[in-house]
């Protein structure tokens, strides 16, 4: 802040209605008892606060208040003191400050302890008045030797504050402290009289630490947090202590507290990069986030924790076990962060404990799913780590991918609460078995051989696309063999063919209705004709529908509830294996039978979806979608074709349909493994970019080669905080300076204003210029700001006086709290000529929310995850003139600051079809979701629509209006 600026103060709301006259303040003040005064007084701080100082008070508070005994008169006195007009208008203290001062010296020399306390606390907030503190230094410099320990950690501070500012009023600063210092027994008193000593004279302080170093262990917390920061200042240079102040700090590791022991384990990597140093460091870390409670503080612990191991990579490797003891915090947060740790930490050496400890707790949340809090996420982290580590490390991957395809059957008759998340946990698994199968050959035969159990979308794709390749199986009759078992599988998990008949006595063959005769044990009965005859009775019982669902089938199940998808995943499934079958197994007949099996479970499928009643008892009629119904149609097509011949006579026609089930599927998938790896790969070379520091052209150049290698990083707070806050990457641009400036008023207004916005972390910041185009002064002018939407003004700002074509500028803060589409508006009140009122209404500013919101990215569970979650949605229809799919999504990417997550492969080709889901992050911690499905019209022209979701409605509609504006551009370059 610049020294002509006055200080600020926090903004009290003050009632016009209820506010008194200073004729009525000045009688309270006169002849009012204590309380009547302290609530005059407390009007009078809160209007001095406001902008309106009222100076004719100053007198009668200083006859009738500043004499009484109350202590809380003397409190509220000293706050006004705080905020009074100390100076008149030429700059010189005035004369009723005399007393003032004069008041404050006896209080300084008051009997009561708490009186001078509070008395040497106000001088801290006063300690740029040169001309007031002067006479007092005496008085304070006595307070240092009184009886009670409040009176003299507050002296201590008081005359810190006073040399900070002044140093020529304290000349003997470390000479005093250094004798209070060694007289001093209070820990308080002894951490404040510290910190002053470490300000002025910082060898002092220094030599003060080395003659007591047995004793600093045994210190107070605040005092041995101000030796770690006097020792951090002192090895900015070349210190000759440095090895003494190791051994100090190696010995602070083990003290009780925790703040201690996390800023001992900090400082020590400053000073050494010694390998038993930075383990010591890291264990003490480690401890820390075990046993803090705070899930807070562990996350930050873990933050640096992350911070030390990238700068040691393999030193830290043996700790990784401990690092895995983390894992048993409750929250996932936290969790995640440490398995990151882990991931990073693992190599060769360690991986084969590591799978196991995985291993072991996936195991536990499985069997006693109670003592975990999120079984199912801690379950799918888990899952997750293992498939990165199983695929880096060939090694352990055949002794984890049989333990994880336990968790197949997880989505299989899990209750509806749950349903959701372990099918994503078995997703997750299907995700890394496909992976696996696709990289280590010669573990495919016996996840063939658990997978025909287990059969899921992603498994059928799994045995359609591997299960018979020749580079599995050592010889060509065991690869025919291992598909004839795999369709034998898919049978038994389908039950009996067909699927669905008519007749529903025929489908559950009489399991759902049993006639039981019961011998008829009474009496005969006599009917009305005088005749004898026997009474029988059949009870019918009928299967409830969970009976009828536990002996069904799993995959029959699925097709019989309407999963046509999964359905033509089978058909696909059955198409691909019969013709692998052909190439392996010259026999026809052999042949003939498994296509006919196949093109029979297919037809069936297709009934299913036609059926016009409902296919299973109390399951709703789903009819079939034409595009699983065309794309089973042509698996039964192209089995039909099939001549039986060899590959050398079979026509194009043939072998081209050949080439699209049994290698062209694969080689999608491949280039999608090939595009996660790729992405993969650019996100480490960033974070390594972003490691890197860049210099400008004619900035200094430090090389470590030519200085001592001693110390791990500058040990500057003054840098750690420009480079937390960012202030040392600020780069401002003055064309996108000019962009953003916004004109408030006409031409021909009397005032012209203009507006610089802008945006700070979670403020706004709004530079305002304003101009008096007229020849008269214009007095009292206030600038008043409001705002629409989550949006809060910070500062109410002052009145002002400006000349005649004159310039003023005025600063406003305005926080934001959320990702929402804002507007401030606001107008503008003076005096003209004869006291005349005049007002001038100003343009709205509409606050660009996308400067709140970035491309962010998440895995496809997670995506669908929150789609599932998000209640609030907002449909933008789409109609552009823009012909290309692709440079529309473009257009809207950049328009909306949101990553794609479709792959790039999925959106290569020629097709006027387009379907992609994107994602963004705002500030607050909010998370955008869009899907765009559009196609190109015969025209040429763009048509679908944009569904975005978010938590929030203000995040929805503001993207949605800001893709329709976008829309109306027809030039996506211009967006």
């Amino acid at each position: 802040m610049a020294t002509a600026e006055q200080p600020c103060y926090t903004m009290i709301f003050e009632s016009n209605a209820e506010y008194p006259s200073a004729s009525e303040l000045r009688t309270s003040l006169e002849k009012g008892s204590d309380d009547v005064k302290l609530e005059a007084l407390r009007k009078i701080v809160v209007s001095t606060i406001n902008g309106n100082p009222q100076p004719s008070l100053m007198m009668p508070i200083i006859q009738f208040v500043m004499p009484s005994r109350n202590k809380q008169l003397k409190k509220l006195l000293h706050f006004y003191w705080e905020v009074c007009p100390k100076y008149d208008e030429n700059g010189k203290l005035k004369q009723e400050m005399i007393l003032v001062v004069n008041a404050i010296r006896n209080d300084l020399q008051h009997p009561n302890e708490y009186i001078r306390g509070a008395t040497l606390r106000f001088l801290q907030k006063i300690a740029n008045e040169n001309e007031l503190l002067e006479p007092l230094i005496p008085t304070c410099r006595a307070c240092l030797e009184h009886r009670h320990s409040y009176v003299r950690k507050n002296a201590v501070f008081a005359l810190f504050s006073i040399y900070r500012e002044f140093e020529h009023l304290i000349p003997d600063a470390s000479e005093l402290m250094s004798t209070f210092l060694a007289a001093e027994t209070d820990s308080t008193c002894k951490r404040n009289a510290f910190i002053f000593l470490a300000h002025c004279d910082l060898p002092k302080a220094v030599d003060w630490v080395l003659g007591n170093q047995d004793s600093i262990p045994t210190l107070e917390e605040g005092l041995q947090m101000s030796v770690i920061e006097v020792v951090r200042l002192d090895c900015k240079s070349d210190s000759t202590h440095r090895a003494r102040f190791i051994r100090l700090i190696f010995d602070l590791l083990n003290v009780s507290s925790h703040a201690v022991k996390y800023e001992a384990a900090t400082t020590l990597t400053l000073l050494t990069q010694n390998p038993a140093a930075v383990k010591a460091s890291a264990s003490t870390l480690i401890s820390l986030i075990v046993k803090e409670s705070d899930n807070n503080v562990k996350l930050i612990v873990l933050d640096r924790l992350e911070t030390l191991r990238s700068k040691h990579e393999h030193i830290l490797d043996g700790l990784i076990m401990d690092v895995l003891q983390i894992l048993g915090n409750s929250d996932m947060d936290v969790r995640r962060k440490a398995m990151n740790i882990v991931l990073s930490m693992t190599s060769s050496r360690n991986v084969e404990e590591v799978v196991q400890f995985l291993k072991k707790q996936l195991l536990r949340t499985q069997e006693k799913a109670a003592e975990f809090d999120k079984a199912s996420e801690y379950r799918q982290l888990l899952i997750q780590s293992i498939h990165v580590t199983a695929i880096k490390f060939s090694e352990v991957a055949a002794s984890v991918v049989l333990a994880l395809m336990e968790f197949l059957g997880d989505s299989v008759g899990a209750s509806s609460n749950s349903n959701a998340v372990t099918t994503s946990t078995a997703l997750d698994v299907i995700a890394f078995i496909r992976e696996v199968v696709d990289k280590f050959p010669r573990l495919r035969p016996g996840i063939f051989d658990r997978l025909v159990w287990e059969v899921f979308r992603g498994v059928l794709w799994i045995l359609g696309e591997f299960v018979g390749a020749q580079d599995s199986y050592s010889s060509t009759n065991e690869a025919a063999e291992a598909i004839k078992q795999c369709i034998e599988g898919i049978r038994t998990c389908l039950g009996d063919i067909p699927i669905y008949v008519d007749s529903a006595q025929e489908e559950t063959n009489l399991d759902d209705v049993a006639i039981h005769k019961e011998a008829g044990g009474g009496k005969p009965k006599v009917l009305a004709d005088g005749t004898y005859a026997t009474e029988t009775a059949y009870n019918t019982t009928t299967s409830s529908d969970s009976q009828i669902g536990k002996a069904r089938p799993p995959l029959r199940t699925l097709i019989l509830g309407g999963d046509f998808f999964t359905g033509t995943v089978l058909a696909v499934t059955l198409t691909k294996l019969v013709l692998r079958f052909e190439v392996l197994c010259p026999q026809q007949s052999i042949m003939n039978a498994l296509r006919a099996q196949a093109m029979l479970i297919m037809t069936s499928i297709i009934r299913v979806g036609h059926a016009k009643s409902s296919p299973a008892p109390g399951a709703p009629v789903v009819q079939i979608d034409e595009d699983s119904t065309e794309r089973i149609m042509n698996c039964i097509q192209t089995l039909s074709d099939l001549t039986g011949k060899t590959k050398v006579d079979t026509d194009d026609d043939e072998a081209i349909v050949k080439e699209i089930f049994l290698r062209d599927t694969k080689k999608a998938f491949e280039r999608m493994i090939g595009a996660q790896e790729k992405r993969a790969a650019e996100k480490r070379a960033a974070e390594l970019a972003h490691k890197g520091s860049t210099v400008q052209v004619d900035d200094l150049l430090s090389f470590r080669q030519f200085s001592k290698k001693a110390v791990d990083q500058d040990l500057d707070y003054d840098e750690d905080l420009g480079r937390a806050t960012g202030a040392a990457d600020i780069r401002e641009d003055f064309i996108s300076n000019l962009s953003r400036i916004s004109q408030l008023t006409g031409f021909s207004d009397p005032i012209y204003v203009e507006t610089y916005v802008k945006m700070h972390g979670f403020d706004i910041m709004l530079d305002v210029l304003l101009v008096n185009q007229t020849a008269n002064t214009l007095q009292n002018l206030c600038l008043d700001f409001a705002t629409l939407g989550d949006l809060k003004i910070v500062e109410r700002p002052s009145v002002y006086t400006i000349a005649p074509h004159g310039f003023q500028s005025i600063k406003a803060t305005i926080k934001v709290s959320s990702t929402e589409t804002g507007v401030i508006f606001g107008s503008i009140l003076w005096e003209g000529p004869n006291m005349s009122e005049a007002c001038v209404i100003l343009n709205d500013i509409h606050i660009d929310i996308m400067d709140y919101i970035k491309p962010a990215y998440c895995n496809e569970a997670q995506f669908r995850s929150m789609w599932t979650e998000f209640e609030w949605e907002n449909r933008v229809n789409v109609h552009s003139t823009v012909s290309d799919p692709r440079e529309y999504l473009k257009h809207v990417m950049k328009s909306t600051n949101m990553s794609c997550l479709t792959p790039e492969g999925a959106l290569s080709g020629d097709c006027d079809f387009l379907s992609a889901n994107m994602y963004a992050r705002s500030l607050f911690g909010e998370d955008a979701l869009a899907n765009l499905s559009i196609e190109r019209t015969e025209t040429g022209t763009v048509t679908g629509h944009i569904r975005i979701r978010s938590k929030t409605q203000g995040i929805a509609l503001s993207l949605g209006d800001r893709i329709t504006m976008a829309q109306k551009d027809n030039k996506p370059s211009a967006a």
